[in-house]
């Protein structure tokens, strides 16, 4: 059996309170400290709205369409819109994404992933440097030879120190004070580092050879040996 829900608004939220607390202190001074019921409550919150009692407010509701509770309806209706144009508010829109910016970035990597040269444009540095923050080891604690050897594998223009430097000062990474302890910031990339990231991801699968089976491992074995000579006549 389905239950029927009863629905309240209240339109003076301090005019409301005032009328419970009237109402409960009136209660107290009759019935000492023998504990309010259920439908005592009801009762309370359903005068303190304006209706007789409980019964009254659950009758208006099944009685809309005679205009009893049109304002209330109304209300209800303002406080619905209010609250899907504050839902709209709250809702982020996304990043734009330049993709031409994208492009330009992706043509200074190789085909696995390492970067070929230093854009002169700090938004593409940037970019180019969250996929050096996607290589990172995550959640743990690194030195600065541990970070070094990730930036050193990723880069071929040869300037890691200026990449380690580039990282901490886009808060990309943390380090301690004396320099010893580094960490990878753990947060969302932006919309354009997220496409740069997935594209790299792409280029670095497609690029790895598939490894042979079996069969042709032992094929390309044995045509890698060399003849036997052939025996020479006495």
């Amino acid at each position: 059996m389905s239950k029927t829900v009863s629905g309240l608004v209240v339109t003076d939220v301090s005019a409301f309170a005032k009328s419970i607390r009237k109402e409960l202190l009136a209660r107290e001074t009759g019935t000492g400290d023998k504990p309010v019921s259920h439908l005592e409550l009801l009762n309370i919150l359903a005068r303190s709205a304006g209706f007789r009692n409980f019964q009254h407010l659950k009758a208006s509701d099944r009685k809309v369409e005679t205009g009893f509770r049109s304002i209330r309806c109304d209300e209800q209706a303002a406080c619905g819109a209010a609250e899907s144009r504050f839902d709209a508010r709250e809702t982020p829109e996304p990043d734009p994404i330049d993709h031409r910016k994208i492009e330009q970035v992706l043509r200074c990597f190789d085909e696995s992933g390492v970067l070929l040269r230093w854009s002169k444009k700090t938004s593409h540095q940037r970019l180019a440097l969250w996929w050096c923050w996607a290589a990172m080891p995550s959640r743990r604690d690194l030195t600065e030879p541990e970070v070094n050897a990730v930036l050193k594998r990723m880069n071929d223009f040869g300037d890691h120190v200026l990449m380690r430097r580039e990282m901490i000062d886009w808060g990309m990474m943390t380090r301690s004070l004396d320099c010893k302890v580094y960490r990878r910031v753990e947060t969302k990339p932006p919309a354009e580092a997220a496409s740069v990231i997935a594209r790299l991801q792409q280029r670095k699968r497609a690029n790895v050879l598939p490894r042979p089976s079996g069969r042709e491992q032992f094929r390309l074995a044995r045509m890698q040996v060399p003849p036997a000579a052939s025996p020479t006549s006495a």
